[in-house]
């Protein structure tokens, strides 16, 4: 795997067009990701696999997007000690509802942070901060960009 700092996992090609935000965030900000598709329930080694695999090529945070039944984000957290960002799926008839609590509700020793149901955007934009604790390219291009989002409402009216 070439060097990343950020791995994408999703639980099924179906979650692609919400985590494209994610990915349009990354590009943005210039950071390397790589993003696969992995399920906690029926691919569980293969994940792990990845994990191992992301951490060797330097990967710093993991962004999980999963529905229903959103264990993707805990079994990632439960192989590393790197931050875990879960985005929870409006998929199913719950609507996202219970990939949230499934992602949120983690047992005390695993923490996720959790964005909004379908909050691919912002787990990107979360994914940054982070990285920017050490780095000064990435801090600065974060406050550039909440500059604009700041111009962009003041110019509305």
């Amino acid at each position: 795997m070439e060097p990343i700092q950020v791995l994408i996992l999703m639980g099924s090609k179906s979650d692609r067009p919400i985590m494209e935000k994610t990915e349009a965030v990354l590009d943005a900000f210039d950071v390397p990701y790589r993003t696969m598709i992995r399920s906690a329930h029926r691919t569980p080694e293969a994940t792990i696999e990845a994990v191992k695999a992301a951490e060797a090529a330097g990967c710093q945070v993991f962004i999980c997007a999963a529905g229903m039944a959103a264990h993707l984000a805990g079994v990632v957290c439960s192989k590393t000690v790197k931050p875990v960002i879960g985005v929870p799926i409006a998929a199913g008839p719950l609507q996202g509802e219970d990939a949230l609590h499934s992602t949120v509700m983690m047992p005390p020793g695993l923490p996720v942070a959790t964005v909004g149901i379908n909050g691919a955007k912002n787990a990107g934009l979360l994914a940054i901060q982070m990285l920017a604790q050490h780095d000064e390219r990435l801090t600065r291009l974060l406050k550039e960009d909440r500059a604009a989002q700041a111009e962009a409402i003041l110019a509305e009216g």
